[in-house]
């Protein structure tokens, strides 16, 4: 029985590209490891099958109280996944909803928690979900914001985009890495993370690790096969060119202006400019 490292970000922040990585670092493969096996080391806390155990109707039909009260069990039961460290990907804020944590501490060993600049993730989310910018912008902004469960994945707690930063940030044990940093400085960047793990991040094992998870190969892999967990009818590619700053080009100054009013306390905390 291992202990649980959660994998957590506010969505369309780089998890799946850092759950890539692991992949491609732990079983250093001869080629890139498939984006569509992306379970064989990390878990999705939210996915509905680890519930059906304690609760045989459709996920659907949970309510929150229903996902909570099973919340515990089910990540007692994911510290058995594997012996050691035990990968489990979240885009929980760390908090507790009906008095029960969202992302149980008991069974945890610590965290590797991904941020990425607000206005990025707007122009990303709207995308995928193919809600307006408008509309993404302000549910980013709202605190009590929550995915909707369904009957393959129970809900997601988020809240604002800035309570969901400053849960994990403020959480023991927690590594926090910025996006911006893993494409400006990867080696740098992913190696802290896999000395946080503890591993001693060699250095060639590390660099391949990194060119085997590039946006170039990860895009190849979804144009050929596809990508299984992207959402269905998605008529965008999940994995695209990964830069950062692509909101200059996509946002409104008043876009802009709106997500650094939310949440600019924060982004100067983490580096990011505000105008």
């Amino acid at each position: 029985m291992g202990q649980i490292v959660w994998l957590a970000s506010y969505p369309k922040s780089g998890n799946t590209w850092l759950r890539v990585f692991l992949h491609n670092y732990i079983a250093q493969p001869e080629t890139p490891y498939s984006i569509n096996a992306l379970t064989d080391f990390t878990a999705v806390e939210s996915a509905a099958a680890f519930f059906a155990p304690y609760d045989a109707r459709p996920a659907s039909a949970f309510s929150t109280a229903d996902v909570q009260r099973l919340r515990p069990r089910v990540h007692a039961d994911l510290m058995r996944l594997h012996e050691d460290l035990v990968f489990i990907k979240t885009h929980n804020a760390a908090l507790k909803i009906h008095d029960v944590e969202l992302c149980t501490t008991a069974v945890s060993a610590g965290a590797v928690y991904i941020v990425r600049d607000p206005r990025d993730v707007a122009v990303s989310y709207a995308r995928y979900t193919g809600q307006s910018v408008d509309q993404t912008i302000a549910f980013m902004g709202k605190r009590g914001a929550a995915n909707r469960g369904t009957d393959t994945q129970v809900f997601e707690y988020l809240s604002s985009w800035s309570a969901h930063v400053q849960s994990w940030i403020m959480r023991p044990k927690s590594f926090v890495a910025r996006y911006e940093d893993f494409i400006t400085n990867p080696v740098k960047t992913f190696g802290a993370v896999v000395h946080f793990l503890g591993d001693d991040g060699n250095p060639a094992r590390l660099e391949k690790a990194i060119a085997y998870s590039g946006f170039d190969v990860l895009a190849g892999q979804e144009q050929a096969h596809g990508y299984e967990a992207h959402t269905p009818g998605a008529t965008t590619a999940f994995f695209s060119t990964g830069k950062a700053g692509a909101w200059r080009e996509v946002l409104t100054a008043a876009q802009a202006a709106q997500i650094e009013t939310d949440h600019g306390a924060i982004m100067r905390r983490l580096g990011y400019a505000v105008g």
